[in-house]
C-alpha cells in the first residue's frame, strides 16, 4: 500500500524522541507479542468458523464478559455496518453470552476465565487473535459498548471506508469515545435487549475536550466530556482517555500499548489527530450508562478488573452505584455523525477526493 504524504507528515509532527527511546519502543513490542504469544494457552476454543469468513473480510475483535443485554444490538448493528467476522473472548461470563455467541454463525468465540487485569485487560488474548487471523486484514477492535460512527457509514459502511483510506495509502482511523446518558437516574431507563442504545441513552457532552501529545510512543491523549464532569471535576488528570484506533490495517508486528488508545509502532499514533483535527475521523458512540450499570458498578468493584490501580477508582464505582442523573443543560441530544461533523468533535471523509491527492 502506498503511503499519503499526508500521513508521513503528522508522522513528522510526532514528538521527536531518542534512539535510545525508539529502540526501548522496539523491545517494549516485542515484549508485548511475546505475552501474546505465551497468553494463547490460557484461551480454549469454543468455536472456530474463520474458515468461512470469505475473502478478505473486515474482522471485529472483542473481549467481553456478561453483555447478553448489549450483544443482539451490538451484533447487528456491526453486520449492517460491514463486519465480515467476529472473533470474540468470553471471560468468565455467567449470563448467558457464551451460550449466545456459540450458536452465532459469523462469531469465532473463545473462552478465557484468567484475569483480565494481568492480561492487559484482555490485549494479549486479543493480540495473539490479531496476530493469528488479522495479518494484511482491516481489523476492528472495539468493545461491546462501543458502536462506531462516521460521516457517510449509512451510504458506505466500513467496506467503503477501508478502500477510501487504502486508496490513499491511509493504514487506521482514529475516533473519539463519546459517552452517551439519559435524562433522568440511569435505573429509569427502559428499553429491550434489542433496542438501539443511541435511543435509550440519546444525549452527550460536546466538550470541552483537551488533547496532547505523549511521549514516547506519540500517542494523542484526549480527555473532557461527560466523566470528567461528573466524576472527575476535581482531579481532571485522572479522567479516561478518550481517544481511540479502532481500525487498523493491521500487521503480524502491531500491537495495542493501552486499550486502543495507542500502538506500536508509534507510526501508528499518527493516524488520529483528535478533535478539530485534520485527519478524517469517527466516534465510538459509548453504551455503558445503561441501567444495569449500577449493579455492574458494585460487582466491577468487587472484581478489581478494571484499572491498573483499582483503589483510587473506588469513588468512581461508588457514583454510578447510587444511580445519578447524569444529564446537564448542557447536554446535547444526539442526531447523528454529520452532527458531530459540525460540533467539530470528529473531521469529515472527504469521499470525492481523487485518489492520490492529500486533503487540504
Amino acid at each position: 500500500m502506498v503511503v499519503n504524504p499526508a500521513t508521513w507528515s503528522k508522522v513528522a509532527e510526532l514528538p521527536p524522541i531518542s534512539l535510545a527511546a525508539a529502540y526501548r519502543l522496539r523491545w517494549k513490542r516485542r515484549q508485548l507479542l511475546w505475552r501474546a504469544f505465551r497468553a494463547r494457552r490460557q484461551l480454549r476454543l469454543i468455536a472456530d468458523r474463520t474458515s468461512s469468513a470469505g475473502p478478505d473480510p473486515i474482522l471485529a475483535f472483542t473481549v467481553l464478559r456478561n453483555e447478553i443485554a448489549r450483544l443482539r444490538f451490538f451484533l447487528s448493528f456491526y453486520r449492517a455496518l460491514g463486519v465480515g467476522h467476529f472473533l470474540m473472548v468470553d471471560n468468565g461470563s455467567d449470563d448467558g453470552t457464551l451460550a449466545y455467541l456459540a450458536d452465532q454463525p459469523d462469531v469465532s468465540l473463545w473462552s478465557c476465565t484468567a484475569s483480565y487485569r494481568a492480561a492487559r485487560f484482555g490485549l494479549d488474548w486479543l493480540t495473539w487473535l490479531q496476530i493469528r487471523y488479522g495479518h494484511n486484514r482491516w481489523c476492528l477492535t472495539v468493545d461491546a459498548d462501543e458502536l462506531l460512527v462516521f460521516g457517510g457509514d449509512q451510504s458506505h459502511g466500513l467496506r467503503g471506508l477501508t478502500d477510501h483510506l487504502q486508496r490513499r495509502g491511509v493504514s487506521g482511523f482514529g475516533a473519539l469515545m463519546l459517552d452517551l446518558f439519559p435524562k433522568g437516574r440511569l435505573s429509569d431507563t427502559n428499553g429491550d435487549a434489542d433496542m438501539d442504545p443511541r435511543k435509550l441513552l440519546p444525549w452527550f457532552d460536546p466538550g470541552p475536550f483537551r488533547a496532547v501529545r505523549q511521549r514516547p510512543r506519540g500517542n494523542l491523549w484526549v480527555q473532557g466530556g461527560l466523566r470528567e464532569r461528573v466524576f472527575f471535576a476535581d482531579q481532571p488528570h485522572r479522567s479516561p482517555t478518550l481517544n481511540k484506533l479502532p481500525l487498523v490495517r493491521w500487521n503480524r508486528r502491531f500491537a495495542y500499548t493501552n486499550s486502543t488508545h495507542a500502538a506500536l509502532p508509534r507510526r501508528l499514533n499518527a493516524l488520529y489527530d483528535g478533535p478539530g483535527g485534520s485527519l478524517p475521523s469517527g466516534a465510538l458512540l459509548h453504551s455503558k450508562f445503561l441501567p444495569q450499570v449500577v449493579a455492574a458498578s458494585r460487582v466491577e468493584k468487587q472484581r478489581r478488573q478494571h484499572f491498573h490501580d483499582p483503589d483510587q477508582f473506588a469513588d468512581y464505582y461508588d457514583h454510578i452505584s447510587v444511580d445519578p442523573d447524569l444529564w446537564h443543560a448542557g447536554a446535547v441530544q444526539y442526531t447523528g455523525p454529520e452532527q458531530l461533523e459540525q460540533l467539530g468533535l470528529i473531521c469529515p471523509i472527504d469521499w470525492d477526493q481523487p485518489q492520490g491527492t492529500q486533503p487540504a
